[in-house]
């Protein structure tokens, strides 16, 4: 084991993220995490690449943007660099428009993608026949009879796109291990696990945890865009699969274990989608995400402690985020270039 410029805590979304974003720059990389590639809440099932919506604009709404469009060539990279599929399509959502007054916000939202969006993306209202000509077979009831489509949402496997990261980092010259010693610049990224870290270090609550759950179907509809449907996504995802997710709980007993909540997000996904609902089973998850005070990731310097960063709090949302993210840490870590929006930064949770 040689010296290493730089040592990532946290085989996660972020810490890999940021791993392969410095290894890319020529940084020798090491990442650490005692329970393996993907062991927390970034390993898990659904992998929604969803955007805010477009309205009411502001940084981290831009930022997020930003990252979505970025994806489309950074995880290609990623896959061609380790040689390992993340999973990602840029496949686009639908959702159904429920009433009047979603219907008259849809429009609005479709005439602020075009400014807000900039050409790059697009929210579209849909009609019955736009919807049975592109997506038939896969179209959620509508009572008014108009869906949203837009074609910015993508996703990804989560669990293979931190094995795609950590073959990469490996194939730049990097280590991913679950153990080591600490070289270099540190930065940490160990999620819910961090935050608890961070809780006491800071004597403070900067973060805590939500449980998720979630579900696997052997469902084929891998061309076709994910739902968004009774606050629920149900993503198709490229390897055949079919993944529904996620509860939100603040309060739990067991972090790693379904119960009954699973049950219920099944019997909603299936009246949302009947098609799915002699689908095989594959598994249920669960897992928890960490979620920053600010509930924007937390990026920067750690305060009073030099020549260590922090990268956490993805919580939702935290692989659409993750490719911008780790490029603005790694700014910061490896070129003193700080760029990180106010609200992402550290002390926004303090």
């Amino acid at each position: 084991m040689g010296k290493a410029d730089m040592t990532i805590y946290g085989a996660g979304a972020f810490g890999l993220s940021c791993g392969y974003e410095a290894a890319k720059r020529g940084a020798k990389v090491r990442v650490i995490d005692p329970f393996g590639v993907g062991a927390g809440s970034s390993g898990g099932v659904v992998g929604a690449l969803a955007p805010h919506t477009p309205e009411r604009w502001n940084d981290k709404k831009e930022f997020q943007f930003n990252s979505l469009i970025m994806a489309r060539d950074h995880w290609p990279a990623v896959e061609q660099t380790g040689g390992v599929s993340s999973g990602y399509g840029r496949t686009g959502r639908l959702q159904a428009v429920q009433n009047a007054r979603q219907l008259d916000l849809a429009h609005q939202r479709t005439a602020d993608a075009v400014a807000l969006w900039r050409g790059m993306a697009t929210w579209s209202v849909l009609d019955a026949d736009d919807v049975a000509a592109r997506f038939a077979g896969w179209v959620p009831d509508s009572p008014t009879g108009f869906w949203i489509f837009d074609d910015l949402s993508a996703r990804l496997n989560p669990a293979r796109a931190c094995a795609a990261l950590a073959a990469a980092i490996t194939a730049l010259g990097g280590e991913v291990l679950r153990e080591g010693l600490e070289d270099g610049a540190v930065i940490h990224a160990s999620g819910w696990a961090g935050l608890q870290a961070l809780n006491a270090a800071f004597g403070r609550e900067v973060g805590s945890g939500v449980k998720g759950q979630a579900i696997l179907l052997d469902f084929d509809m891998r061309t076709s865009p994910q739902i968004y449907a009774e606050s629920l996504h149900i993503i198709p995802h490229k390897d055949g699969t079919t993944a529904i997710g996620s509860t939100s709980e603040r309060e739990f007993d067991s972090a790693d274990q379904t119960d009954a909540l699973a049950d219920d997000l099944l019997a909603r996904a299936i009246a949302a989608m009947p098609q799915i609902a002699h689908a095989r089973e594959i598994k249920r998850w669960a897992g928890v995400r960490p979620r920053a005070k600010s509930r924007a990731p937390m990026l920067g310097a750690w305060p009073g402690r030099t020549g260590h960063f922090i990268a956490n709090g993805g919580f939702k949302i935290g692989y659409g985020m993750a490719p911008l993210a780790a490029r603005g840490l790694i700014d910061l870590v490896l070129e003193g270039r700080d760029a990180i929006p106010e609200a992402f930064r550290v002390e926004a949770s303090l």
